[in-house]
């Protein structure tokens, strides 16, 4: 089938995750596969990806090997597979725009981000740089909030001729005229905000469903989250959750049908930044309803995983999904694949229905 030729744009805990696991299946070959949704997709394996472009604004990682970039801070995610070779792949300089948060400034270097100084690129060099990179599709890693920066390389990836890939809550391909430019160019597009493989959303939308199909009427629930890597410390700042806060929420709401929970019965987003933690997150589900005859009953949970690695078997899939769909010249938003992989996708689905859509779309039915 070949290989898939991708851009990454954030060098950081959830693109080394990426990047190691690509490495990690390529070693392991055809024997195991544990932790993949899909080993062989449409014709294509986890390791037939390869990243011929990276964009980052780290002083640590602009201008490094990206087979090094990956493991420098503050990137604290576990190492599974270290020794990466190397492609001559060179992290090149990004633009700064809204990626960085003012507060991060007062935080330890190697908890926070230390820009560059390296010029920052014009859009029209990050067109030609991507153009000539041969890459296909622009996987977006960016931190929450980093709206401004998210519609940049957008833009760049329409104008080179890429499909786009949103893992983050800015909304993409939820925005109806971002989905018909997409469309008009004829180049697939996956999001918004990659969901984990078995993470606190993807979780507490299941038993969400689960309340509704079992005729338990869910009347409270939260979601508290602490984690100590970037992405938490990113999101201290309350001003850059707005569009995370939206997305989770949403992501459970959908599952409710009419049934929606007013504004002060349901509390979903991140919490605090835990610095010992590193990359490991920890989630507090809580979820208050009625049983048969009007008794109440109450479930807690508590989820504890490795925040990136978590994430990665799901951008793996939706990588091959967006090359099956150049492969058959299909473009604009990918629903199935979208509502799957996502928190925020343009049309929400139970999982379950999504699961068999993106099945049919995989098989080409």
């Amino acid at each position: 089938m070949g290989s898939i030729e991708i851009a990454v744009v954030g060098i950081g805990n959830c693109a080394s995750s990426l990047i190691q696991g690509i490495e990690y299946y390529r070693r392991e070959g055809d024997e195991e596969h544990i932790g993949l949704m899909h080993y062989d997709l449409g014709g294509y394996k986890p390791y037939d990806i390869r990243i011929v472009a990276a964009y980052d604004i780290d002083k640590r990682k602009v201008g490094k090997d990206l087979a090094d970039a990956i493991f420098a801070p503050p990137n604290c995610t576990k190492i599974f597979c270290n020794d990466i070779q190397s492609d001559g792949v060179i992290v090149q300089m990004g633009r700064i725009l809204d990626g960085i948060s003012e507060h991060m400034k007062d935080y330890d270097e190697k908890h926070s981000f230390v820009p560059s100084g390296e010029l920052e690129p014009s859009k029209e060099k990050v067109v030609r740089l991507l153009k000539e990179s041969g890459a296909e599709i622009l996987v977006n890693y960016l931190p929450v909030g980093s709206e401004e920066a998210t519609r940049f390389y957008a833009e760049c990836a329409l104008e080179a001729g890429l499909g786009f890939i949103n893992n983050i809550p800015v909304f993409i391909a939820s925005d109806t005229d971002w989905a018909a430019r997409f469309k008009e160019k004829n180049l697939p597009l996956i999001g918004d905000d990659i969901k984990s493989q078995l993470g606190a959303t993807i979780v507490h939308r299941v038993l969400t469903n689960l309340f509704k199909k079992r005729g338990v009427k869910l009347e409270r629930t939260y979601q508290l989250n602490t984690g100590g890597n970037t992405d938490f410390l990113n999101m201290l700042d309350q001003r850059r959750l707005k569009s995370k806060k939206t997305s989770k929420t949403e992501s459970v709401q959908s599952q409710l049908g009419e049934g929606r929970l007013s504004v002060e019965n349901i509390h979903i987003g991140p919490s605090d930044w835990v610095q010992w933690q590193k990359d490991n997150k920890i989630c507090f589900i809580r979820m208050e309803g009625k049983l048969f005859g009007d008794i109440p009953m109450n479930l807690e949970l508590r989820l504890s995983v490795e925040d990136s690695p978590n994430s990665g078997g799901v951008a793996i899939d939706a990588i091959r999904c967006a090359k099956l769909a150049l492969d058959r010249k299909e473009g604009g938003i990918l629903h199935a694949p979208s509502a799957y992989f996502c928190k925020h996708p343009p049309r929400q689905y139970t999982d379950d229905e999504a699961y068999r859509m993106t099945e049919a779309f995989i098989n080409g039915t």
